[in-house]
C-alpha cells in the first residue's frame, strides 16, 4: 500500500513483533500465576503506545458507528490506527476510542486472518480489521482515498464487519508516561511498576498496570504515552530490561527501587534512556 504513509510503516513498525513474542512466549508458560510479592523481574520487553492522530491518515471520511460525523477509514480500521491503539484523536483535536471490537480479529493485506501468538503473527502481519475495507479483483486489500482515487488499486467489493462501534473520550482514565497495558496473568492490573529507563519522566520511572491487550503476553509491558512528532517514530524498543512490580496492597521490598528513584519527576516529557529501533507494540486494543 503505497499511498498512504501510515501503512507503508507497517513492515517497519511490526517487525519486531514476532521476536517480541518469541522472547515471551517461553517465560509466559513458565509465568502461570500473576504476581503476588513486590519483586523485580527480569528479562523484560518494552514498548510504547499512544492515542493514534487522525491527521496521520489518508483515507476517505466515512461515518462510524457511534461518534458524530465522519472520519478517515484508515484511521478507523487500519493497524496504525484507532482500531490497533485503542484510543485517538480525531482531526477536530477530540479524543474517540473503539467501543466494541466486533466480528473477527486483524487480516494481512491479502485479506487472510493475521493471529497475534506468542511465534509472533500467523497469516502475515496485521493490515486491517476483518472488515471494513475493500478487495481489488487481485483480492488485495485496498480503501479509498480522502482525495479520491484508491491505496492500493481500485476496490470491486466491500468486506463488512459486522458489531464495531467507536465512541468519544478516552477508553480508559490513562495517564502519559504514568499508565501501563501488561499481561494481567503475570503482572496484576493495579499494580505499580517501576521502570528503570523512564525514570526521567512524569511518574518518576513508576507506573500504573492499567490496560492490557491481545499482543502484550508474559514479560511484555506497553507504555502509554503522547503521540510522537511524526509517525516515522514508532516509539522506544527495549529489551532485556529488569523492572520492579509493586502488587495490590503491597509495598516495595528490601532490594526494591530506592527512594530517589521512586520519587515522581514532574514536568520530565519523555525517557532518559536513548531510544533503540523503531518499533509499535501491537497496541493495548489488540484481539
Amino acid at each position: 500500500m503505497t499511498a498512504t504513509r501510515p501503512l507503508t510503516l507497517l513492515t517497519v513498525l511490526l517487525a519486531t513483533i514476532a521476536s517480541a513474542f518469541a522472547a515471551v512466549g517461553g517465560r509466559a508458560a513458565a509465568d502461570a500465576k500473576p504476581m503476588a510479592k513486590a519483586a523485580w523481574l527480569s528479562g523484560v520487553e518494552v514498548t510504547e503506545y499512544f492515542p493514534a492522530p487522525e491527521s496521520w491518515f489518508v483515507g476517505k471520511k466515512v461515518a462510524a458507528r457511534g461518534i458524530a460525523g465522519k472520519h478517515r477509514i484508515d484511521w478507523l480500521y487500519s493497524a496504525t490506527g484507532l482500531s490497533m491503539e485503542g484510543d485517538g484523536i480525531g482531526l477536530d483535536g477530540q479524543q474517540y476510542h473503539i467501543d466494541a471490537l466486533g466480528d473477527g480479529g486483524w487480516v494481512s493485506s491479502t485479506a487472510h486472518p493475521s493471529v497475534p501468538g506468542h511465534k509472533g503473527w500467523t497469516g502475515g502481519s496485521p493490515v486491517w480489521r476483518a472488515g471494513a475495507y475493500y478487495l481489488t479483483k487481485s483480492r488485495q486489500l485496498t480503501f479509498p482515498l480522502d482525495g479520491g482515487g484508491w491505496s492500493n488499486g481500485t476496490g470491486t467489493k466491500y468486506v463488512p464487519l459486522p458489531g464495531v462501534s467507536f465512541a468519544s473520550g478516552p477508553s480508559r482514565p490513562l495517564s502519559y508516561y504514568q499508565s501501563i497495558a501488561v499481561d494481567p496473568s503475570l503482572i496484576p492490573l493495579g499494580s505499580r511498576v517501576y521502570v528503570d529507563a523512564y525514570r526521567g519522566t512524569a511518574g518518576g520511572g513508576w507506573f500504573t498496570a492499567a490496560d492490557t491487550g491481545g499482543a502484550i503476553i508474559g514479560r511484555h509491558i506497553d507504555v502509554y504515552r503522547s503521540p510522537p512528532a511524526t509517525p516515522d517514530d514508532g516509539g522506544q524498543y527495549l529489551t532485556s530490561q529488569r523492572i520492579y512490580v509493586v502488587p495490590p496492597g503491597r509495598t516495595v521490598g528490601k532490594g526494591g527501587p530506592s527512594a530517589s528513584s521512586a520519587t515522581p519527576q514532574p514536568g520530565a516529557a519523555s525517557p532518559t534512556a536513548p531510544a533503540p529501533p523503531t518499533h509499535r507494540s501491537g497496541g493495548a486494543a489488540a484481539p
